[in-house]
């Protein structure tokens, strides 16, 4: 039996002294500055968003129609609470991640064309 290594495809790498050269620069610390405000711009908006939402499922039981029905046998404001935030957390995130990406999409193709 013999080891076989998996690699990255060379295009997609590139040497680490030249990452590092092009963030020691004074164009590459402004990109790097860039790229953490608007993750961390982004990361705020996100959890903004998700606080809002979440504040807004104790009201959403609140409203007395909806306190007293029950699904399947379990009180509304019960599944609403327990079940309802999953998705709302799996969106959070997924938005997230897929943005995050994009920035450092964005920083990369910055940081390549200098």
């Amino acid at each position: 039996m013999t080891r076989v290594r998996v690699t990255a495809p060379r295009s997609a790498a590139r040497p680490a002294e030249s990452r590092e050269a092009a963030e020691e620069s004074a164009v590459g610390q402004v990109f790097v500055r860039s790229l953490i405000r608007s993750q961390l711009r982004l990361a705020l908006v996100v959890a903004a968003g998700f606080l809002l939402i979440l504040g807004a499922f104790p009201l959403l039981a609140a409203i007395p129609g909806l306190a007293e029905s029950r699904i399947a046998g379990i009180p509304f404001d019960w599944l609403l609470l327990g079940a309802g935030i999953y998705p709302v957390t799996g969106i959070s995130a997924w938005l997230y991640i897929r943005s995050a990406a994009r920035n450092e999409a964005r920083y990369r193709d910055l940081a390549e064309d200098r």
